[in-house]
């Protein structure tokens, strides 16, 4: 590369130009910037990652350990291991009513982030308009821009439990339109869908002929009524590419190991890309994900139970701080509303930071209808929440007194 002497006078620039310009103009996570403010400050509470507290249970670390020890380091299949892909296949007919063939319709990736940038990439013809129900997982618009496709958020509210419904969809949808992603149960708000929710938005899917990406990595964690997949709604198996993985519900974050099941001729683009991209998951992860879904499911039931004990501890705290807080059935976030102390999301969260040392989210990170909203997670422990709930209530009553 020859670059001119007098362009170095402002190397940043310089550098900068060079960057294409979709993703020199994607901002930085919201999240991640957040809490780099908070950095290793021990006296602070963060209720922002959403990151389970739980550690990976032994037998699974046990079995990695062993895979180790007789040399299993090695790549497995691009799509992963025979033996996975058969277990998740087992798995999601049992728990979710949806078989897949493990040999032509099932990828293991590395996280469920990767399953959605590949399905993304494999859909996306410049132009196409990707229809996202917000407030959502930050990672949904970034990613479809990346991609050269055009983002459409599609407003949800806390009067309807944040839950897309089939009338506010139709008004987004035009003759670009081609991808609908879902995320329910939905991180930041944590509201789910049931059978009867899902089946006006099937009849629109299918009069406009969209494919739909569903985010189901927090499938397990419903509390109340059993998890309805999406897939499982009638006529959408074919249309769905269902995107799942081991982070949340066995607290593997770290391990990187999500999976992507689909119609064959979908799964089969999006190996081509995993292929020269990724190569395959981790072969140590692929292990203990496996020893997950054969001798797992009962410390993932447990870590449910306590996960919902919190759950109902934030609701009720934060409704007895004179926050509303619509009741969060599914993933481990609440998602209260701040509009009554007068203060943006961002001011908020900030004097919560500064003032008292608790760590949220500010909910406009996470798009439409975000603003007036704190995303805070509950994978924490119940002491550490009944202090941040102290905290809070004692910041939103100096607040009140401000005004």
């Amino acid at each position: 590369m020859n670059i001119k002497p007098e362009a170095l006078t402002d190397s940043n620039k310089a550098m900068s130009s060079y960057l294409s310009p979709l993703v020199r103009e994607i901002p930085s996570s919201g999240i991640r910037k957040f809490f780099d403010l908070v950095g290793g400050n021990k006296d602070i509470i963060t209720l922002g990652v959403g990151e389970p507290d739980f550690t990976t249970p032994w037998h699974m670390r046990e079995a990695c350990v062993y895979s180790l020890e007789r040399g299993f380091t090695s790549y497995t299949s691009n799509a992963g291991t025979p033996e996975l892909r058969e277990a998740i296949s087992e798995y999601l007919d049992e728990q979710f009513a949806v078989r897949y063939d493990p040999k032509s319709e099932i990828i293991v990736t590395v996280g469920g982030s990767e399953a959605i940038d590949l399905a993304l990439r494999a859909l996306i013809v410049p132009g196409d308009e990707i229809l996202v129900p917000e407030p959502c997982y930050i990672s949904y618009s970034p990613i479809t821009s990346i991609g050269g496709g055009i983002p459409v958020g599609i407003e949800t509210f806390a009067k309807d439990e944040f839950k897309l419904t089939a009338e506010a969809l139709e008004a987004k949808i035009t003759p670009k339109s081609k991808v609908l992603i879902l995320c329910y149960p939905s991180n930041p708000t944590g509201a789910t869908m049931t059978y009867e929710d899902w089946l006006p938005i099937a009849k629109v899917v299918e009069k406009h002929d969209l494919i739909v990406i569903s985010d189901e990595i927090y499938a397990e964690l419903n509390y109340g009524e059993k998890h309805v997949s999406f897939a499982a709604m009638p006529g959408m198996m074919d249309r769905t590419i269902l995107v799942s993985g081991f982070s949340k519900a066995f607290a593997m974050t770290g391990w990187r190991i999500g999976y992507t099941c689909g119609h064959p001729d979908l799964i089969a683009a999006m190996l081509k890309i995993h292929q020269y991209t990724v190569m395959c998951a981790p072969s140590m992860g692929q292990v203990a994900a496996l020893e997950g879904l054969r001798n797992g499911l009962g410390e993932k039931d447990r870590m449910v139970e306590a996960y919902n004990q919190r759950r109902r501890l934030m609701v009720e705290g934060f409704r007895e701080i004179g926050l509303e807080c619509h009741e969060p059935r599914g993933a481990f976030y609440v998602f209260p509303s701040i509009q009554s102390t007068g203060l943006s999301s961002d001011e908020f969260a900030q004097r919560l930071l500064a003032e008292v040392k608790v760590a949220a989210v500010p909910g406009n990170v996470f798009g439409l209808g975000g603003e007036g909203y704190l995303r805070c997670s509950y994978a924490t422990s119940v002491s550490q929440l009944t202090e941040a709930l102290d905290r809070i209530g004692q910041f939103v009553e100096k607040v009140k007194k401000e005004g």
